[in-house]
């Protein structure tokens, strides 16, 4: 019959059949497993290619004598894409043990035999008995049962040298803890099957094990850093569990954040903020961008700007009130220091000579406004930048200080920091913005802000947060990087967490302050770094060759948290109030712009 025959036959089989929608229907209807099966597939003796993906599975075969708690956690753990299934199948007690009573008779008849012939003991039968028997008793007893455990791993990637690399990583890791693993020859479709969540285990390779070391291989032990209290961080992206963590439950109060610009290093550092003022903390910052600004008028806070022609003055001359466990003598000395300090800076570095000539001017600038160690300064009004100008006028060999230190009092920068102090810090939550600030006059800024804030802090004893952003332009000077360092050896002390933010490690690393500071800050935020960076972050942290990358390709807000000798890979999330109130990203910032415009003029 040609085609034209079978055409017609078809076509007059199709004229009786009578018309019916349903098989229409039915025969047009997708299943499941149609919509998520991959476009093409091919099952290799090795491996299968589904799609653009290629997968392969392989099973363990052997344990050893002993299992240790948590020995699968290396591989649950692993920044990889896999799979693993395990298999559970009870086997009936009273059939293990006849099984047993057997194995106990074989056993001791091979040592009876031995010490018949002469031989020497065997330590390996007599290992045998002692687990049996004790497994035995334990059966008997009901404190143990013995199962048939199926372990299957299915590993992914985009060709067989990614997947040879993979499957040599878990190996290593296994074979480490005498745990040895076979791949599926032949058996690929059926060991995916068997690992995809169908419940059907279809490999059918078993180890049996009892209770105790069957327990080891709970799969749910990847590190987590969920506590009974503390503010959400974020959330865990190796298994989503949530990120709850209080800082001052450390050793001590302190954290680092690095991350490249843009990459969410404030985002994350004003959601913490944001959190932390609902458990009672007050939190301040220094702000070189003015990006708390809006934070702060949210939360009822205060927001300063710092600048030349800015309202807001800070003297530096001012003194803390000493508390009952401190003397005036010691908070004039402290004072003095850190002044010097100051003028370091301000003055582009001093000679030995010059800062003995500093030094007593500070003094005797002191004594002119009958301020001494041995006074009670609480009350008494502090002397100007101007004061400790004329003091220093009429001191021999001052000529150069004295012609260095006049731009801050006569020049152009006059307005600076010659005035009576007129901020109050008396809020939750208080900012303070040097973005108006001449960079040149930023770390001044910026270390007078700081010295004024660890007075008030040294005044009260409250929970408080501190906040450096940019911290790298305090770092570039010796003397703003040994104050910062001061203040995070001895702010435990007076209940205060110091937190700097940087996006230049560089220049935070290159100083000598820069790696102790790191070191005694038990909370690290690790975001999104540079290629140009990442060398050295690596080096610093001990991060792994994966930890490496997972900085280099995070998105926004991705990184690795470190608290105390735990670290897990975070993702940062917040609410949508949350994010409408500490967004930076300037197109989200215009958007809530003009729908509170639009608002406005309805």
């Amino acid at each position: 019959m040609g085609i034209f025959d079978f055409i017609k036959k078809d076509k007059k089989e199709a004229e009786l059949t009578p018309f019916l929608p349903k098989d229409i229907y039915e025969a047009a209807k997708l299943d499941f497993a149609d919509i998520i099966a991959p476009s093409a597939l091919k099952i290799t003796p090795r491996e299968m290619n589904l799609g653009d993906k290629l997968a392969r599975t392989f099973y363990v075969i052997s344990y050893p004598r002993f299992l240790s708690d948590s020995w699968f956690s290396p591989i649950i753990n692993l920044d990889k894409v896999f799979d693993v299934a395990i298999y559970v199948h009870p086997i009936d007690t009273a059939s293990v043990l006849r099984k047993f009573q057997k194995k106990v008779a074989e056993i001791q008849s091979q040592v009876i035999s031995r010490e018949e012939k002469g031989l020497v003991r065997d330590p390996v039968l007599d290992t045998a008995y002692r687990d049996i028997e004790d497994l035995r008793d334990k059966l008997q007893q009901a404190q143990e049962r013995v199962f048939d455990v199926g372990l299957y791993i299915t590993i992914y990637g985009d060709n067989s040298d990614e997947l040879d690399k993979a499957e040599a990583e878990i190996r290593s890791i296994l074979d480490a803890k005498l745990v040895y693993v076979k791949p599926a020859l032949f058996q690929q479709e059926q060991g995916y099957k068997s690992v995809i969540p169908t419940g059907k285990d279809l490999l059918g390779v078993h180890s049996k094990l009892n209770s105790s070391p069957l327990s080891s291989l709970f799969p749910f032990l990847s590190f987590d850093l969920t506590s009974d209290r503390g503010i959400l961080y974020g959330i865990n992206r190796h298994n989503a569990s949530l990120i709850l963590f209080d800082r001052f439950s450390l050793e001590n109060y302190n954290s680092v954040t690095f991350a490249k610009s843009g990459s969410g290093k404030s985002y994350a550092t004003k959601l913490e903020i944001l959190r932390s003022l609902m458990f009672d903390v007050e939190v301040l910052v220094i702000d070189p961008e003015s990006e708390y600004e809006y934070l702060a008028n949210a939360v009822g806070g205060r927001f300063f700007n710092i600048s030349l022609s800015s309202e807001h003055h800070i003297n530096p001359f001012d003194l803390p009130t000493p508390r009952e466990d401190e003397s005036p003598q010691d908070i004039l000395r402290s004072n003095i220091v850190t002044l010097v300090g100051l003028f370091r800076i301000m003055l582009g570095g001093l000679t030995p000579e010059e800062d003995a000539i500093i030094d007593r001017a500070i003094t005797e600038t002191y004594a002119l406004k009958d301020i001494s160690g041995e006074a009670d300064f609480s009350n008494m009004e502090p002397p100007l930048l101007s004061d400790f100008e004329l003091v220093l006028a009429g001191m021999e060999g001052s000529e150069s200080l004295v012609q260095r230190l006049s731009k801050y009092t006569k020049g152009t920068w006059a307005g600076f920091i010659n005035r009576p102090t007129n901020v109050d810090i008396n809020k939750k939550f208080v900012a303070f913005s040097v973005r108006d600030m001449e960079d040149d006059l930023k770390p001044v800024a910026m270390y007078i802000i700081t010295h004024y804030i660890w007075n008030a802090v040294r005044k009260n004893l409250r929970k408080r947060l501190l906040v450096i952003d940019e911290a790298w332009w305090m770092m570039r000077s010796e003397d703003t990087a040994s104050f910062i360092f001061s203040m995070a050896k001895r702010g435990r002390k007076y209940f205060l967490g110091l937190a700097t933010v940087t996006q230049d490690v560089q220049d935070f690393l290159n100083s000598p302050y820069g790696l102790p500071l790191i070191t005694n800050s038990s909370i690290q935020l690790l975001l999104k770094q540079s290629p140009t960076s990442i060398d050295a972050v690596q080096k610093t942290f001990n991060l792994t060759e994966e930890e490496k990358f997972l900085l280099l390709e995070s998105d926004l807000g991705e990184g690795i948290f470190f608290a105390g000798l735990k670290h897990v890979a975070i993702k940062v999330i917040s609410s949508y109030t949350e994010n409408q109130i500490i967004t930076s990203d300037p197109s989200q910032i215009l958007a809530i712009k003009k729908e509170r415009a639009e608002q406005g003029a309805e």
